[in-house]
């Protein structure tokens, strides 16, 4: 089997450049569709609020809890378990993690109460944890740099994807077949795309993708780095903490609205669960076809300067603050709607910007550990309170009070952003000369 995965040796990769072109889109996509079983797992939650809120009478704190739990886990242990997957093989540890995600998501099928189906979540988060950090930092190890941008927000857009289907396809089921059925089909789906990753993807097929010269390096530096020198890698600017704290903070309007838009058409224009969930999802496929467009817009303004980057992820939030603030205070009716979809094609459009800064500002031996402090702030910051955090103030003012004031996360986000940008050109003149110093 070994030899079979085996890629070319230096001397060959000339010969074979073009399949090892196609073979990193295979990884891509294969990553890719890992990523949208991961968010599938996540959000079919959503979709089923309203008839699990019936079934076993949830408070809204409760049912954003269940969501939440999910991005605290994958908070709490995503650094960690992602510098140990620098150490073990970051394939080896993608296909326990999905495998781990599926099974916990089979387990919320069963479920029986409402502890039981916390914890189960919870294990979705254990499993999901470091996915996002370590499947982004194999993509990027095999792809040029100009395309940091634009691969990273389609990358994160495979969030938005899979929980537009985790949201249709688990809303489809549930009105056909219950809310067991549709976390048993998500479970089913993942399990599958484990086993393809597995026997297409291996470590010794990365290899000849990536410069020898970066490899030798990851695999040193991974064993011999102290973590004293890690922290100096991960936090070694302004910038680069201000590109994690913007990146979290923005990241806090799409957690919410997905969580809650579900139950906010069911409440507020009267859909039934299965419409809900699909109109829902149509939200939810604006925010990723957002991130695409603007991580590849990102790249093309900043071809030739470079803190363009820091201007980009500023507007996106701005847009964001303005569009959703307007619409989330208009009537109910279809312009509301327009509105607040046009808010969210903005939402989360820093992704692809902050996760440049973040790759441009970092050792690229310690990249799965720089996306794993990413996606800490990403998590604590603003995926893991948005749920919870809006149900708790909707059960006191409202469901569409509480998401009238989310609009205000994008602000703050744009505030660090600012304070970011300043520093960014004197940051990377610094860091950039350094390396070559290490290289010579």
């Amino acid at each position: 089997m070994l030899v079979q995965h085996a890629g070319p040796t230096t001397g060959d990769l000339s010969a074979s450049q073009t399949d090892v072109r196609a073979y990193a889109w295979v990884v891509f996509a294969l990553t890719v569709g890992l990523l949208l079983s991961d968010y599938m797992s996540r959000q079919v939650l959503n979709a089923v609020f309203p008839p699990l809120k019936a079934a076993w009478h949830l408070s809204d704190a409760q049912l954003g809890s269940l969501s939440s739990v999910v991005a605290l886990m994958v908070g709490v242990l995503t650094f960690p378990l992602s510098v140990l997957a620098d150490r073990w093989g970051r394939v080896k540890s993608i296909v326990l993690m999905a495998g781990m995600w599926s099974l916990a998501t089979a387990g919320c099928a069963i479920s029986a109460s409402y502890g039981q189906l916390l914890l189960a979540r919870a294990f979705v988060g254990i499993g999901e944890a470091a996915y996002g950090s370590v499947g982004i930092a194999v993509v990027l190890s095999i792809f040029p740099v100009r395309l940091r941008s634009t691969l990273t927000g389609t990358f994160m857009a495979g969030g938005a994807f899979g929980s537009v289907l985790g949201m249709a396809l688990g809303g489809a089921v549930a009105a056909h077949l219950g809310w067991r059925s549709a976390f048993g089909a998500m479970a089913a789906m993942g399990l599958v795309l484990v086993v393809i990753y597995r026997l297409v993807v291996t470590e010794q097929r990365l290899v000849p993708l990536q410069p020898a010269s970066v490899t030798r390096q990851a695999q040193t530096r991974s064993v011999c780095m102290s973590l004293r020198a890690l922290m100096k890698g991960l936090f070694s600017t302004k910038s680069v903490v201000c590109a994690y704290v913007g990146s979290g903070l923005h990241l806090l309007v799409p957690a919410a609205v997905w969580a809650w838009m579900p139950s906010f058409l069911n409440r507020y224009y009267g859909m039934a669960t299965g419409k809900a969930a699909m109109c829902a999802a149509v939200f939810v496929l604006v925010t990723g076809v957002g991130m695409v467009v603007c991580g590849n817009l990102a790249d093309r303004l900043s071809k030739h300067a470079r803190e363009r980057k820091w201007f980009a992820a500023i507007a996106f939030c701005l847009a964001c603050f303005v569009l959703l603030g307007i619409g989330l205070r208009m009537p109910a009716g279809p312009w509301q709607l327009v509105v607040i979809g046009a808010g969210m094609f903005f939402c989360a459009g820093a992704s692809g910007p902050s996760g440049a800064m973040v790759a441009n500002l970092t050792p690229s031996s310690i990249h799965a550990s720089a996306f794993a402090t990413l996606t800490l702030a990403n998590n604590l910051l603003g995926l893991a309170p948005a749920a919870v955090l809006t149900g708790i103030i909707a059960d006191r003012i409202g469901l569409l009070g509480a998401l009238q004031l989310v609009p205000l996360a994008p602000l703050a986000a744009a505030a660090a952003f600012m304070i970011g940008k300043r520093n960014y050109s004197a940051d990377l003149d610094r860091l950039n000369t350094l390396r070559e110093q290490a290289a010579g």
